[in-house]
Order: C-alpha cells, then structure tokens, then sequence
C-alpha cells in the first residue's frame, strides 16, 4: 500500500525494522541513535548544534507546537498568526487554548503570504512579540517563504514560532541565516520519512534561556526543561519514557536522507512526483487547487468533481482495493482531495496513482470532473 497523504508517509524497509529493536530507553546501548537522531537534525537545520538545542517530545506535532507556544510566550503574550489554512488555525486554537493572546491576520489559502501583509500587522501592534508561521500548509499545499517573511519580522524586531511539520527534511530551512526564529517545529513522519510518534522542536538556546522558569505552565510541554535536563543528564535520554524504537527508527531514516543527497535531492524528487500529479491530474479532467505557480512540492489538492456521482468515501476505498491510500475528509473552503507527494515513493507511483484515479472515476460513475462552479 503507498500512503499518498502528507504522513504518516510510506517508508523504508531499513526504517521498519530499525522500530523492530527493543531497548531499555535510559540503558546506555539507548544513547547512540538519540545522539546520531540529534547530530542529523541540526545538521538538515544548517549544522547549528552549538546555538540550537534539538528538543524531542513524545506525540504529534501538535505537542511541540503547543510546547513552543507556551514556552517561548508568557501568559497573555501576544502573537500574530497569519490564518493560511487548517493548520494555522490550529495554532491559534493551541495558543489561545494555553492562555496566549492571538492576533489572527486573514489570509488565502490558495496564494503565499505576502510579507508586506505581516509588516504592516506588526507596525499596527507593537504589543506583538512573535509570529506563527505555517511554512507548508498541508490543507492545500501551498507553501510560504519563512525568508521573505523572516526579514520583515526581524526587521521589526520580533519573533516567529515556525510550524516546519510538513516542510523539515525537504524544503529549505538554514537557521543560522534565520536568528528570528526562535523554534522550528517538525516531525519525522513527514519528509524524512521515519515514523510517527514524536515530535521535535529546534529552538535558540539563548532565546530559549532567556526565557521564565515554568512559563510554559506545563512540564510536559516545556522546552526549557527538556533542554536542563539533556545539559543536566546528559544527552542520551528523555526525561519521561520516550518512544524508543521510533528513535532508533529516526536515526536509520536520517542516514537514509543523506546518503540520498540531503534535503535538495529530496525536495527534486516531490517536486517531480507532485508534478506527475498536477499534470495528470489535468490531464485527466480534474483542476487542481492551486494555481501551478502557486502549487508545493509536499500535497497536491485537487477540486471535487460537480458529477452527483461523485462521492469521495467510495473514490478513496477504491483507490485504497488499487493499492493507493489518500485522506477520506475535506478540509479547504471549496471540497478537495489530497494527495501526498513525500515518503518513500517516487514519480513511477504517482503514474501509478493518476491511471488508478481515472479509472476509479469511471468506475463509480464520474462523468463530470469539473468542479461545481
């Protein structure tokens, strides 16, 4: 089965087993894939261990957005969320639910952000101290400039909490050319194909201990415990039970990414793969989402057809008898289905994919595949 959705993503057979060991996660024989998993990241974020501390959460991405929100953010601290998409208005969910003050900045979810937009927000209120940012968002695929945007925050003198869940391992992300950024936020289920079940922020060690003590008003989700407790204790263990076997998991996925030339050569090989998809896709008398100048490597959203015929349960169980698993639900404001172009595949799968579409289509009786005006 190829898992065309944008993660948990198609693997490796050399992943799956690297889960299949067990370990005793504070024992010794634990500390060499925690500390080859912490080597690799800071090396895809621009070889920036000696600035950054790369922080591990057991959970989704949800859990380390969250932790930077609470822990980068007071109380009533103030930041400002432009709304691309489903996911940045789960970080605004997440912050507001953790008692922060949300400055919500409305936006398309089918153009990149203008960073104009962001300026003139932060000139408006200088009672903001930092911006969340969703680099890929994922309800679409569209994909935001954390540069163009960056300079304009740091030219204001603020922050960004950076959502990189969709974005860590292929699209580029250099922090040390990005100081603004106080936290990147991924997980390995994404575009560097590992498994699911841990989260990881990469956050500036000076910004992070600049901090309050227990302002994140969590221990679970607070990051600058996370980071005392690995310069404490040493870097080798979590400070609660971690998920072992997807570290180990983690660090046979990230010598993987390298041998295979890093995130450029991942990144060529989606944006092919998400090109097949375009392409067929409209070749086959679908509109994607998106512009094709607007249009990311990560997921490709293409319109429902307006045919009564259609429905998008029987469309994906389909597809799934042929071998092609793609999300089952809606999320972006006209109805589109997504289809993920990350993991372990490449673009022979994605022919694969638009063959089985159309004939899927004309199996559940799908005449009409223009959308509904």
């Amino acid at each position: 089965m190829k898992l065309l959705i944008p993660g948990p993503v198609t693997t490796r057979p050399e992943v799956r087993a690297a889960a299949g060991h067990d370990f005793a996660p504070w024992d010794d024989s634990f500390r060499p894939p925690y500390q080859a998993m912490r080597r690799g990241i800071a090396r895809i974020a621009g070889d920036v261990l000696a600035s950054h501390a790369v922080l591990p959460l057991q959970g989704a991405g949800h859990f380390s957005i969250e932790a930077a929100l609470r822990s980068f953010l007071p109380q009533g601290g103030r930041i400002l969320v432009p709304l691309t998409g489903s996911y940045a208005n789960r970080m605004a969910r997440l912050a507001r639910e953790a008692g922060r003050s949300v400055i919500p900045l409305p936006a398309s979810e089918t153009e990149p952000l203008d960073p104009a937009r962001v300026a003139g927000a932060l000139a408006a209120d200088p009672t903001i101290s930092h911006v969340g940012l969703v680099y890929s968002e994922t309800s679409t695929g569209i994909v935001h400039d954390p540069d163009a945007i960056g300079t304009v925050v740091a030219a204001a003198g603020r922050r960004i909490i950076l959502d990189a869940v969709s974005a860590f391992g292929a699209l580029p992300l250099d922090l040390r050319r990005r100081p603004e950024i106080d936290a990147a936020v991924f997980t390995p289920n994404k575009c560097l194909e590992g498994l699911p079940g841990l989260a990881v922020t990469i956050a500036r060690i000076d910004a992070l201990l600049a901090t309050s003590p227990r302002q994140a008003g969590s221990w679970s989700f607070d990051l600058r415990d996370i980071h005392e407790g690995g310069e404490r204790d040493g870097w080798g263990s979590f400070r609660f039970t971690p998920p072992a076997q997807i570290v180990n998991a983690l660090a046979v996925a990230l010598d993987l990414h390298a041998a295979e030339g890093g995130a450029p050569a991942r990144l060529a090989r989606y944006r092919e793969n998400a090109r097949v998809v375009f392409e067929g896709m409209a070749a086959i008398g679908l509109q994607p989402c998106l512009a094709a100048a607007a249009q990311g490597p990560i997921v490709v959203n293409v319109l429902a057809p307006g045919d009564p015929s259609w429905s998008l349960d029987r469309f994906v169980a389909a597809l799934k008898a042929r071998g092609f698993l793609i999300s089952n639900f809606y999320n972006t404001e006209r109805p589109s289905f997504r289809v993920g172009c990350i993991g372990a595949i490449g673009p022979d799968d994605m022919h694969g994919f638009v063959a089985a579409a159309d004939a899927v289509l004309d199996e559940i009786g799908v005449r009409v595949r223009a959308p509904s005006p």
